[in-house]
């Protein structure tokens, strides 16, 4: 599985970098190279952590995005994600090397820079308090999987989808493109059509996840939704 995993991780640096900088028509992109940098390291400090204290997460992170037991509205979702997300990587690229639409200021690729890590953060305090916390939406019988109640779980019933909102914000503004941040609404109404496929999923399939969702009312953010 290492080699395996190593292989597939350098293969997705290089797609995302293609991404970027193939459409780009240049590597003279600031902004282009500290979102690569950041989610390469970020990636690799997230993935380090897991191998040393949750390696069956790991595991479970690095499965294929179509699986055995994975929900039918799960498998088509998953592989939607993955055409918008690197058509989102080409379409800011043009915009902001080739087409020269958007004009982004100094403190928007600041901001996003920071966003990105917070976001990473808080996708990993959902890790340490969830080793159930799979890429896709199946019940883990084979691991034991169980309702957890603790951690930011005890505020929002999914802090991993609040965490990775975070880093979605920050891509489009480290990038610099305007395009893509109009994009944004869109990608977020698709990962919340997710939450509600997830949360049913977990209902048929998760004993006590009706009793943990009537106690912990809302999804993202505390006293809104």
């Amino acid at each position: 599985m290492t080699w395996k995993s190593a292989i597939e991780s350098v293969a997705w640096i290089c797609v995302m970098g293609a991404a970027l900088f193939v459409p780009a028509g240049t590597i003279d992109w600031r902004g282009g190279w500290i979102f690569l940098g950041e989610m390469v390291l970020f990636s690799a400090a997230t993935a380090a952590w897991l191998a040393k204290y949750d390696p069956g997460l790991l595991k479970e992170r690095l499965g294929r995005p179509i699986q055995t037991g994975q929900s039918s509205w799960d498998k088509v979702f998953m592989l939607m994600m993955i055409v918008i997300w690197y058509g989102w990587m080409v379409l800011m690229a043009l915009d902001v090397k080739r087409w020269h639409v958007s004009a982004a200021p100094a403190w928007a690729m600041y901001t996003g820079a920071v966003l990105i890590p917070l976001g990473f953060l808080a996708v990993l305090r959902t890790f340490r308090e969830n080793s159930f916390a799979a890429p896709v939406i199946r019940i883990q019988q084979e691991r034991g999987q169980r309702v957890i109640d603790s951690g930011p779980y005890a505020v929002v019933r999914h802090p991993m989808y609040a965490g990775a909102f975070l880093y979605i914000l920050g891509t489009p503004l480290v990038l610099g493109s305007w395009i893509g941040l109009a994009v944004l609404p869109f990608i977020m109404g698709l990962l919340i059509v997710r939450i509600f496929i997830e949360e049913a999923a977990l209902r048929r399939g998760l004993p006590g996840y009706d009793e943990y969702a009537t106690r912990v009312r809302y999804r993202l953010v505390p006293g809104v939704w």
